[in-house]
């Protein structure tokens, strides 16, 4: 498929999810438990598996050699050339408590890289796309270019985090604590969106840990091609995900590691 295409093919995976999705947003719907009685309570629902079956369905049949990794049904076909890596409902707690900052997450990497991601928010009609090079947000507002916010101090800046306890007792903690006592403004229970709202100026940076390739692989080139920098905690690749931390300006990424590996 040409490139074209492929950002078609993205819309239509979006919108075949968001079909399967909405009919259980804030309705009755059946939910498991991913953790089996743990500390943390995992959900997992019917819309989940539902917009996870439709997409798979549709790569099969469009693009078989193509290779899947999905949050809820897991990889099939990982060493070929592209592989799509799906999270139906990221922000599935959102989901259930009936808030809208959850999203269906579609990326796809070449030879590893990721080379396209999508953020779909059915309930606002939101589509967050970008290639690396340039991201674009279309929404029932209309479309516009996504840039991240450049020349914020730390101390100036508004940093996101899904939830603290995401980070281990001790030093990992500790090290997110200090980071957000020197920021602006902190705020919880975010999940993708905060992404997106970093690629679209709103929020300067999002540190996380903890995560999967499924929840950051969408995500790379929206803020890569909003003009924002997404890696772990390191330096490295956040490709695999682990411990991440996306800013909109190079110099902010740059003190954002300076707190995190003291």
């Amino acid at each position: 498929m040409s490139v074209v295409d492929l950002a078609r093919f993205m819309d239509d995976l979006a919108t075949a999810s968001g079909q399967a999705i909405l009919p259980f947003f804030r309705a009755a719907f059946g939910m498991d438990d991913k953790a089996r009685g743990g500390a943390a309570f995992d959900p997992v629902t019917e819309a989940d598996r539902a917009a996870e079956v439709a997409m798979r369905g549709m790569i099969r049949r469009h693009l078989p050699t193509h290779g899947i990794l999905g949050e809820e049904f897991g990889s099939e076909n990982l060493d070929a050339e592209c592989v799509w890596v799906l999270d139906p409902i990221d922000g599935t707690r959102a989901f259930v408590a009936g808030l809208p900052t959850w999203g269906t997450l579609i990326g796809l990497t070449h030879h590893g890289a990721a080379v396209r991601g999508l953020m779909h928010q059915p309930y606002l009609g939101e589509m967050f796309s970008g290639d690396g090079a340039q991201a674009r947000l279309r929404s029932p507002r209309g479309e516009r270019k996504l840039l991240s916010r450049r020349g914020t101090a730390l101390d100036q800046a508004v940093l996101a985090t899904t939830d603290p306890r995401l980070f281990a007792e001790g030093a990992e903690r500790e090290r997110y604590l200090a980071l957000e006592g020197a920021v602006r403004l902190s705020r919880y229970g975010t999940d993708c969106y905060a992404y997106c709202m970093l690629a679209a100026g709103q929020i300067d940076l999002v540190v996380e840990a903890g995560l999967k390739p499924y929840d950051i692989v969408a995500l790379i080139p929206i803020i890569e091609g909003a003009g924002g920098i997404v890696t772990t905690w390191d330096g490295g690749p956040a490709i695999g995900g682990g411990r991440i931390v996306a800013a909109g300006d190079p110099r902010l990424h740059e003190t954002a590691l300076r707190h995190l590996n003291p």
